[in-house]
């Protein structure tokens, strides 16, 4: 008997999916019999899962060309001839400072990444999951897409910007069975928050002690997030447990209720 989380037939896409969330996504989607394509702007960690996935959809690619995206698309479709799941997961943090202190250059790469790079990757999505009768498309957002974010505004902008897009697609997406969610992370354990809590201390004159005592002290649940822990609800609203959920906000964050 088929279970929920058995995606052998299923073909998954993800994008900054060498490193990271991405990566832990491509795994458990692999260990979960998926077929998995993977683009990454980083060469070296795209080389490693080529290695790890010598299957799989390999592409070093930039989010923000269209045309690198473009030709990681046309491959995934001259591969797979379509897509089941695709997971708009590309994003940086941005600057931190406050607004005074942003320089234009800096709000557009941070709006780049995670919100040119989510168009690009939901208008190819949106083709391929109506033409195939249906299917799933994840953005990634983040707990700063559902409050204020001090000294990070680009990022809480794009990101309140990829809960809109979300919500926009669901609607459009609906009537050709596509489901449409966002996962909003809370602060993920990893090498990327320990970027952004370094960056924080510099703009904040706080140490980074003091920024991980803020973030824990804003979660009623006192905790951080795995990377796992974000795959479980990728898993989840993917599968056939997830079939009637759509135009939702997915928290997995302990339940934040201050980014202050």
């Amino acid at each position: 008997m088929k279970t929920s989380l058995d995606f052998r037939d299923a073909r998954v896409v993800v994008t900054a999916g060498a490193s990271g969330i991405g990566l832990t996504f491509a795994r458990r989607f692999a260990a979960a019999g998926a077929s998995v394509a993977i683009c990454d702007v980083d060469a070296a960690a795209v080389e490693a899962a080529r290695a790890e996935f010598p299957a799989a959809v390999t592409a070093t690619a930039d989010v923000t060309d269209e045309d690198q995206m473009t030709t990681f698309f046309d491959e995934v479709e001259q591969r797979w001839g379509g897509a089941d799941i695709v997971i708009a997961n590309a994003g940086t943090g941005g600057p931190a400072g406050v607004i005074e202190e942003q320089t234009l250059a800096d709000w557009r790469a941070c709006l780049a990444v995670n919100l040119d790079g989510a168009f690009l990757t939901c208008r190819w999505a949106a083709r391929v999951l109506k033409r195939g009768g249906g299917g799933s498309l994840i953005l990634m957002a983040s707990s700063a897409g559902l409050h204020g974010y001090p000294h990070r505004s680009p990022y809480a902008t794009s990101k309140w910007g990829v809960v809109g897009l979300m919500k926009t697609l669901a609607m459009e997406l609906g009537p050709f069975g596509v489901r449409v969610n966002a996962i909003c992370p809370g602060s993920v354990e990893g090498d990327r928050m320990d970027r952004v809590l370094a960056n924080e201390a510099k703009a904040t004159g706080l140490t980074e002690a003091d920024l991980r005592s803020r973030y824990v002290a804003g979660v009623s649940l006192r905790s951080w997030v795995s990377a796992d822990d974000v795959a479980e609800a990728a898993l989840f609203l993917a599968s056939p447990a997830g079939s009637k959920i759509s135009g939702q906000a997915f928290s997995v964050d302990g339940h934040t209720h201050s980014l202050a």
